[in-house]
């Protein structure tokens, strides 16, 4: 039985993140580019992929998502809010995990 695709939003400063997690290899893809076109840079790369690596999930998931509004940075941010939070959709115990790293909580912070 295949997984269902869930649906979450995570936000930092100005930026939104819609994010869509399906099961698959491990695709990021994002406003319909590639992780790694979108975001070049290395450390964006690992903050968006943080809450992977830290549940052991890097290839298990696929993600789609869109992003708008804010800065490179907080748009990265957002989408790591967004990633945690469909994980723990999937499976609740990854929260113990995540939260103690700051990953569940978002950043209130505008300017």
């Amino acid at each position: 039985m295949a997984m269902e695709v869930i649906n979450t939003t995570g936000r930092r400063k100005a930026a939104i993140a819609r994010v869509y997690l399906s099961e698959g290899t491990g695709v990021v893809t994002i406003n319909n580019k590639p992780l790694e076109v979108y975001f070049p840079s290395k450390v964006l790369q690992y903050i968006v992929k943080q809450a992977f690596l830290l549940s052991g999930n890097d290839s298990k998931y696929d993600v789609k998502a869109t992003l708008v509004g804010g800065v490179i940075t907080g748009q990265a941010e957002a989408l790591r809010l967004g990633i945690s939070r469909a994980l723990v959709e999937v499976d609740p115990e990854i929260r113990k995990t995540l939260k103690p790293h700051g990953l569940m909580t978002r950043d209130p912070r505008e300017v």
